[in-house]
This record gives C-alpha cells, structure tokens and sequence, in this order.
C-alpha cells in the first residue's frame, strides 16, 4: 500500500510513530500482542473512506517508536496513547483494542477518562488467565526458529478461523515487544484497568475465536451492564479477526459510530 502521512508524539523520552488515515471525529486503534500497527491498514482505511480520522500508533519498540520496554505497566502504554491524542488535538477519542490492544484501550479508558468517548473491544479476551495450550500457541506463532508448518499450525489453532489463510501472519512480529507487552500486563493489577472505567464500550465478538468461548461471550455485558455494552458478533473469525474480516469489522466499528453520533 502507498506511504501513509506520518507523525511522531512525544512524552519524556518516548517518541510513539502515528500513522494517520483520514478526516473527522477520530479513531485511535492498537495492534496485538507483539504485532505492528500495519494490521490496521486495511480497516483504517476503510473508516477513513467513512468520513473517520484514523490513528494507528506503532507500539514501542516497532515502526520507529521509542521507550522503554522493561519495568514497564500498561499505564505506561496508555500513556503514549493518551499522547497521541493530546498532540492530535485532545477532544475525547474512540480507542480501538485489538486482543493485546485491548487491555491498553482500556487502561486507556481507566487512567484517562477525558480523552475517551468510547472503547472497541476487537477480539477481546472473555476468559482469563488463558488456557495452557493457548498460551503454548500464541508463544510459537512467533518463535521464528521454528520449521514453517509448526508455526502455521499455531496460527491457526488461535487466530485463524477453519478456511482462512494463517500465512499471511507468518511475518510482522517482534520478540522483544511482545514480550515487553506481557511482562507490562502482568505488572498491572487486573483491577486498575479490567473494567474500561466506566466509558461505553462495543465489544466485536469472533465467533470462532477459542479464547472467547460461546458460553463467554456475553461476560462484559453482564459484568458491566447492557447499558454500557453494545455486542457485534462477527462470523468466520477467531483471534486475528483483522486480516479476516476486515469489511465486517469496519462496518460494525461505523455502525457504533453513528450510535455514538459521530
């Protein structure tokens, strides 16, 4: 795809790299665990067609971001979230999660409240801690030392639905961050960040996705109140959902939009 306008927010010694999509009420999103802000590209794109200003900040440590990447919380995260939007002009933000992406849009919403109009929740995470041989999974999609078909397996046992291409996330992950971005999340108490403080929240439910079983996907809205929770059920998606159902997510995110009266 073409170069996309580029900008660089600052705090302290962290520079976050923004690619920015577009013009209208804005859109932040953030990428998984260990993954580029490029997963977003395709959606971004798409919403910015929809009369939406899109930013997609690389996380430390990938895409020219910088800061530090050990002793670190997802406050910390939120943070260089926070940053982005105040140098983009400050007005209260729709922050996008996707899996990992999640728990720093909801920190995001917890540490910042000012800055948040609401929370997207793409692929969240209904039960916690994972199980073992999930765990297991997401640790070899990215061991790279891996023979291909092993890693190919892993990716699609969690991110992949049955019949969608795993290949196309054989590449794009970074070791060091994501494992900056575990180390970060279990620094935090579930308590200070878990519950998006109390912004609305759309959560974008995969159907086929094994770390939100169907007998969990209902957890938010009846944890936190169907006043708060507005649920999007995509079909044919595990956890990756980006790559596999960019249009559906794009059309939900724009649906929730205009319920928000953007």
């Amino acid at each position: 795809m073409p170069a996309t306008p580029t900008f660089i927010a600052q705090h302290g010694e962290v520079h976050i790299t923004v690619h920015a999509f577009g013009s209208g009420p804005r859109i932040v999103m953030m990428p998984s665990l260990g993954r580029p802000a490029s997963d977003f590209f395709d959606i971004a794109q798409r919403l910015a067609s929809a009369g939406y200003r899109v930013l997609c900040p690389q996380p430390r440590g990938l895409g020219g971001s910088k800061g530090p990447l050990h002793s670190i919380t997802l406050h910390d995260f939120a943070k260089d979230i926070a940053a982005v939007i105040e140098h983009d002009g400050g007005e209260p933000t729709v922050v996008a999660g996707h899996a990992f992406g999640n728990f720093v849009a909801r920190t995001m919403a917890a540490d910042h409240p000012q800055l948040v109009r609401a929370v997207v929740l793409l692929a969240a995470t209904h039960t916690w801690p994972l199980a073992p041989e999930l765990r297991d999974s997401i640790n070899k999609c990215h061991q790279m030392d891996l023979p291909e078909e092993e890693r190919l397996k892993h990716l699609q046992h969690v991110f992949f639905a049955p019949g969608n291409d795993a290949r196309v996330w054989l590449d794009g992950w970074d070791d060091e961050v994501m494992h900056a971005e575990r180390d970060a999340t279990e620094a935090t108490p579930k308590a200070e960040w878990w519950t998006a403080g109390k912004a609305p929240v759309l959560d974008v439910l995969s159907l086929k996705d094994p770390l939100s079983p169907p007998d969990s996907i209902y957890n938010y809205r009846d944890q936190w109140g169907a006043d708060r929770v507005t649920i999007a059920k995509i079909d044919n998606a595990a956890h990756a959902l980006l790559p596999e159902q960019p249009a559906a997510v794009a059309e939900a995110i724009i649906a929730y939009m205009k319920k928000l009266g953007a």
